[in-house]
């Protein structure tokens, strides 16, 4: 596993390719970081589409976008299968969040979360609007996601320039699936 960004620190600027789903049309388009500077991004690294737990994930995520877009945040998921595999997702699902494709894992491995077997480890990074990396979590066990509630209460937490939320090491809470 790399080195993964600390918290406090600015995070390297990259460029996927993705899409979203809005109403019956999948927009694609390439989604580059720095361009979404002004909000909190929330970056959601999950092992794959369609499977089991990234599915519950990425469909609590999607169902309370309503709490991130009040929060001035956007959530990306990202996973290492390609486009058209997330359309198929986002379609099968109804999820309402851009999925963006890190095939060849580098922005996995620039954010020290590749992993043997399973590819990418499941991990969250909140992006301050700024630009700068205010908490994250990354899973030892994929079997685990950080929950709507917990992720917005640390985006809350970064409304103030002044507080920077402490990086919980991995240890956070999570919602089993």
């Amino acid at each position: 596993m790399g080195s993964s960004p600390q918290v406090g620190q600015p995070v390297q600027d990259f460029t996927l390719p993705g899409g979203t789903l809005t109403g019956d049309s999948f927009e694609r388009s390439d989604y580059t970081l720095s361009a979404a500077r002004g909000r909190t991004v929330v970056l959601a690294f999950y092992p794959g589409d369609n499977t089991t737990v990234c599915t519950k994930q990425l469909c609590s995520y999607s169902s309370g976008m309503e709490t991130f877009t009040g929060l001035d945040a956007e959530v990306w998921g990202i996973s290492p299968q390609g486009v058209d595999s997330h359309e198929s997702f986002a379609r099968t699902y109804g999820l309402r969040m851009p999925l963006l494709a890190d095939t060849g894992r580098e922005i996995a491995r620039a954010y020290g979360i590749t992993a043997p077997g399973i590819g990418v480890r499941r991990a969250v990074f909140l992006i301050g609007p700024d630009g700068v990396l205010r908490w994250k979590h990354v899973a030892v066990l994929g079997a685990t996601f950080q929950s709507l509630d917990t992720l917005a209460e640390h985006i809350a937490g970064i409304e103030s320039p002044t507080e920077r939320p402490a990086d919980d090491g991995g240890t956070g809470t999570g919602t089993t699936g």
